[in-house]
């Protein structure tokens, strides 16, 4: 890999694409686990005497400009978990004359974050023109943002394909932390799969079949398996297209014998609202008027005992609507029997890794991705766009 170690950074402006997609309310960050995770690459840039601009998206502003998905609040963190001032570089065009002129400023050791980069349209479609602009910034580019190298964007790609690049640190960790997985997993190996879509986790799901000694699958996806096997399924979510998929992939299963878990029992309500009145029910008996928004108690239960004996698991995606008060305790279970679990354990991302930081469980579990479609795209055995253009960049 080309890590930092490699690099002379001595009076040169290093570009970071780092992944600063925090969490916001009301204008404020209700997580800061991302903006942590980048310090180690920027302090040591800072002490190796690199005059440092951070690049980021935040949210889905599809190529326009919008105030409530400003950086300007991460600046402001940043500066505080750094201890030093942080120069917002405000200016929508991400790229200007005087964005230009401020870095040139910039002295040895200081740090400046340019404005969300999905600001431009450029960005999500790899567009040279923006690739260019932003290349003209610096002299050496570091992709420290592994949540986002799945993906081919003008701030990771475009920018390896142009400067000399090196991968920052928490990139090298979680390559690091996925090794044992995909090399010689310890075994029994289990996978937990949750979320919404079946059609979100195809790749993952039909490669993990073929590797694990167990698979369990949970969150609203679920129900197009249980729909597939010819279960009423009320207003559950469901993918219809996908009803022929789940069957195959079942039959796979079969095939090689491994444990399989799909949910026995589930919490249904009417409506996916905080407070509601709600329910669990055996998946046999699930209301046609009613919809199910978690796993239940014998699930929970069910699950537990497997990830007791397993020895490496990956969990990636929450068992319920997480997000919504009385649907959280199914997902906060798992996290829980994780924790407790003597397995090798690897977290991804999303509501999953949410689940694990609110309850203080972190310290329990051996690695908790930045990552979550990106972690599953190197758990298929993909290479990921965004890393191999720094692998294959020139040197300084």
């Amino acid at each position: 890999m080309k890590t930092l170690d490699q690099g002379n950074f001595k009076g040169k402006t290093v570009l970071v694409r780092v992944d600063f997609n925090v969490p916001m309310k009301d204008g404020a960050i209700t997580d800061t686990t991302r903006i942590e995770r980048s310090l180690e690459t920027i302090q040591y840039l800072r002490e190796h005497g690199a005059k440092i601009v951070l690049l980021s998206h935040l949210g889905r502003p599809k190529g326009q400009a919008q105030e409530a998905m400003s950086l300007a609040p991460v600046a402001k963190k940043l500066a505080e978990f750094l201890d030093s001032p942080v120069q917002f570089l405000k200016d929508d065009q991400v790229v200007s004359e005087d964005v230009k002129k401020w870095v040139k400023e910039l002295k040895e050791g200081e740090v400046a974050l340019l404005e969300n980069t999905r600001f431009v349209k450029g960005e999500e479609a790899n567009n040279d023109a923006f690739a260019d602009q932003l290349a003209s910034l610096g002299d050496l580019y570091v992709n420290d943002a592994f949540g986002t190298s799945h993906r081919a964007h003008a701030s990771n790609v475009g920018l390896a394909n142009r400067l000399p690049s090196y991968l920052g640190r928490l990139v090298e960790e979680e390559f690091k932390a996925f090794q044992p997985v995909l090399t010689e997993p310890e075994r029994p190996y289990v996978a937990i799969l949750g979320g919404a879509k079946v059609s979100d986790k195809i790749g993952i799901l039909q490669e993990l079949v073929d590797k694990v000694d167990g698979l369990i699958i949970v969150g609203a996806m679920a129900f197009t398996f249980l729909k597939a096997m010819g279960l009423e399924v009320g207003k559950s979510l469901v993918e219809d297209d996908k009803l022929d998929l789940a069957r195959d992939i079942m039959e796979k299963i079969a095939d090689r014998d491994i444990d399989f878990i799909l949910p026995m029992d589930v919490v249904v309500a009417k409506e996916l609202k905080a407070n509601t009145p709600s329910k669990p029910v055996a998946i046999e008996d699930i209301d046609p008027e009613l919809a199910g928004f978690d796993i239940g108690p014998q699930t929970v239960e069910r699950i537990k005992k497997l990830l007791m004996t397993a020895k490496t698991v990956v969990w990636n995606g929450p068992a319920g609507a997480f997000e919504v008060e009385p649907f959280e305790k199914g997902t906060e279970a798992i996290a829980k029997a994780l924790a407790e679990s003597p397995a090798f354990s690897i977290v991804g991302g999303g509501d999953s890794a949410a689940a694990i930081e609110q309850l203080g469980l972190a310290r329990e579990i051996d690695h908790i991705s930045t990552g979550g479609g990106a972690s599953l795209e190197l758990l298929e055995g993909k290479t990921l766009p965004g890393i191999d253009a720094v692998e294959r960049s020139r040197h300084a």
